[in-house]
């Protein structure tokens, strides 16, 4: 029987030849919690009288939504999840640590081919693996951590192939926000993504996290990218799609074609390219979350920054996506090109990206994100918007006071 990607790695985890459609009961490999949701699944997970996890090694608790605590509400919380970590012997990366999905990859908790789930929507960041990788609820996750398995719906597959290769200043967030623009937010409801062509030859592992994790924003039960081409330390058996495997739909994007895109207010799938709404003022730029937080976004970021500064009534802040991505742009210099130029470094974590913590923007401002959701009220004010952008756009924007595209950013002048 052919198989997709997401069929073969089902078909593994539940011992036999999984068809689209077919409920089956699979073996998790992994499994993550963060502090808006940890709470509720130690809670479940003690209702249903559970004592101890599975397996203390496949489950991670993160501390990265509201981290620092701003208050003592969320500060109990975490000292939940501290606790109920300490007492099962499992991971917790605590305050600063960075965020939930650059961490399990980071560190391999999940690696090519697993099956992982995550009580976050964004899990599917870890596709970039050509893993498995869904977000489920958090009751869902106290069952998971009892009995290390879950029932899985088979789902039907799109198919995207990549031609061609970007241009220079485009990036997969371009890419994937074009995409967003063409299925819109419920065009792959309940589907599998596959992404695959030779264009990923010339991606990197956190260009395809940035593509991976905007799957969800098209409605998306996982969006998987082929290993082709995938640099990854450790060996690992590549899984790749059968040639006569069956689709439903397929996909051909010429990625060489692509320009910079913006998502502009109130929705992901409302893409347009920068050449249409170039020039829109812009009070805060945000460099950061589990889409474009990595060390390749701070380069692209300090390239269009370095000798400059950002227009005096600009806040540019950033949130690196660890503490790892961190010390490296201390390391090389990075962090010190966008201190001078302006920037303001923020604790790693995703507050401002969700609204929860830091970076609210006031009513009636406008606010360039490297994050992968604009709806009103996402960065924490109904009353203000959300552009969604590359890093490099942002850094221009940034520069300039207004949308500008990055290859145009010298030709504006500073």
């Amino acid at each position: 029987m052919a198989q997709t990607i997401i069929e073969k790695i089902i078909s593994k985890h539940a011992g036999h030849d999984a068809k689209e459609g077919e409920i089956t009961l699979v073996q998790v490999d992994g499994t993550m919690a963060s502090d808006t949701t940890a709470p509720l699944a130690i809670q479940s997970f003690e209702n249903m009288g559970g004592k101890q996890v599975w397996d203390p090694s496949r489950v991670s608790l993160v501390i990265d939504h509201a981290s620092p605590a701003p208050n003592q509400r969320i500060a109990n919380l975490h000292s939940m999840m501290r606790e109920f970590a300490n007492q099962q012997n499992i991971k917790l990366y605590d305050v600063g640590e960075g965020i939930c999905h650059q961490l399990m990859v980071e560190n391999k908790h999940v690696k090519p081919g697993d099956l992982f789930l995550g009580a976050d929507s964004h899990t599917c960041t870890y596709g970039a693996l050509g893993a498995f990788a869904t977000g489920v609820g958090s009751t869902d996750l106290a069952g998971v951590w009892l009995t290390g398995k879950t029932w899985v719906k088979v789902p039907p597959t799109i198919q995207i192939r990549l031609h061609g290769k970007l241009q220079t200043g485009v990036s997969a967030k371009d890419l994937v926000l074009h995409l967003v623009g063409t299925l819109g937010i419920e065009g792959a409801t309940y589907q599998a993504i596959e992404y695959t062509g030779e264009a990923l030859h010339h991606l990197s592992l956190a260009s395809r996290m940035t593509l991976a994790n905007m799957s969800i924003e098209m409605g998306a039960k996982a969006g998987l990218v082929d290993t082709i081409g995938l640099e990854w330390e450790d060996e690992f058996e590549a899984i790749h799609a059968d040639e006569d495997a069956e689709y439903k739909q397929v996909i051909d994007v010429d990625v060489s074609k692509i320009e910079s895109q913006i998502s502009v207010p109130h929705s992901p799938d409302h893409v347009q390219p920068i050449s249409k709404v170039k020039d829109t003022p812009i009070q805060q730029a945000f460099i950061g979350s589990c889409t474009n937080g990595r060390l390749e976004d701070l380069h692209e970021a300090a390239k269009i920054l370095e000798g400059n500064k950002i227009a005096p009534h600009v806040r540019l802040i950033i949130a690196p996506a660890s503490k790892k991505v961190l010390d490296d742009a201390l390391s090389d210099g990075t962090v010190q090109i966008l201190t001078r130029a302006g920037a303001s470094f923020i604790t790693s974590g995703c507050g401002p990206c969700v609204g929860t913590h830091q970076g609210i923007p006031g009513s009636n401002e406008n606010i360039i994100s490297s994050s992968n959701r604009n709806f009103q009220g996402r960065m924490g004010n109904p009353e203000s918007n959300v552009y969604l952008a590359s890093p490099a756009v942002v850094a221009a924007t940034a520069l300039h006071g207004k949308i500008t595209d990055p290859s145009q950013a010298e030709e504006v002048g500073v």
